[in-house]
């Protein structure tokens, strides 16, 4: 596999946006088009959502699309945008190492320069040991760096998302444990999914040195209250596919119960409005550099 200089050149854009100082707000999509509005927007790197990926698919999230599946549709957004992209492997696609190693490789041919990489065995049941989690970090940053490649690793800690602890403080001092623990073994981000409350965060931000992802949620502090806060990241996971998907079934309801047609003409776009959004021409054929 050969690693071009732009791709070199996207994760080390990637890199510098968690530490400028600025808030980085990464609205989690699905599909090339939903990459190429946020491009035009002005937004300077794409996050993908694994579960959104998995539900416009009609399968749910926990890697039950193949691997193949995944990697295509990374590939697709890659290439529609001129922009870093940062993708959700969920928990790599891989039980043993050789088969992470695989992984990796085929996730950085895709184009992209950014994973999360998740710790949970089961969500929201037993974690990973630390060790075993720091290893396959470890190893997603080793191969990278075989191909010249500064992969930008978002470790998420599922502590708060886990049965395993018997409180709130447990979960909080097995998230900043693993936290350094991630960051030592060569992440550069970390995700403690889960709360969004300014005491909590406030006392991940203070422990934790490594730039901070948070996951927006209703209950999550708002934008301006976390870059105050300090923290470098945010994620909206699969909630911005989710209310696409209320708008759709708002709509054929109204279509089915002989409504009126502006549940879909008003705040519509036009063909002409679509297009520049749109990649002109064929559809190239996807090719291996392995």
């Amino acid at each position: 596999m050969i690693i071009a200089g732009t791709q070199r050149d996207k994760a080390q854009a990637l890199l510098s946006l968690h530490t400028r100082g600025e808030l980085l707000v990464l609205p989690n999509i699905w599909d090339p088009i939903g990459a190429r509005i946020l491009e035009d927007r002005g937004y300077p790197a794409i996050a993908t959502a694994s579960a959104a990926i998995a539900e416009s698919l009609g399968f749910a999230d926990g890697e039950n699309l193949r691997l193949e599946t995944m990697l295509d549709v990374l590939w697709r957004i890659s290439k529609a945008v001129n922009v870093p992209v940062t993708a959700d492997i969920e928990a790599g696609y891989s039980d043993s190492v050789d088969e992470l190693k695989e992984s990796i490789l085929k996730v950085m041919e895709t184009g992209v320069v950014g994973v999360n990489i998740e710790d949970s065995l089961v969500e929201g049941g037993p974690m990973r040991p630390m060790a075993e989690q720091c290893e396959r970090i470890s190893i997603i940053r080793d191969v990278a760096a075989i191909y010249g490649l500064h992969i930008v690793i978002n470790a998420r800690v599922d502590s708060f998302l886990s049965s395993s602890f018997s409180s709130p403080q447990e979960k909080t001092e097995d998230a900043i444990l693993r936290a350094k623990a991630y960051v030592g073994a060569g992440a550069d981000c970390i995700y403690p999914i889960g709360p969004g409350d300014r005491e909590t965060l406030s006392l991940l931000r203070e422990c934790i040195k490594a730039p901070l992802n948070v996951l927006a949620s209703p209950r999550a502090l708002g934008l301006v209250d976390l870059h105050k806060l300090g923290i470098n990241r945010v994620s909206f996971g699969p909630q911005i596919f989710r209310s696409c998907l209320a708008k759709l079934i708002g709509i054929v309801d109204e279509i089915r119960g002989f409504g009126k047609y502006e549940c879909f003409s008003a705040h519509s776009l036009s063909g002409t409005d679509v297009r520049k959004f749109l990649i002109l021409g064929k559809e190239p054929k996807r090719q291996s550099s392995q």
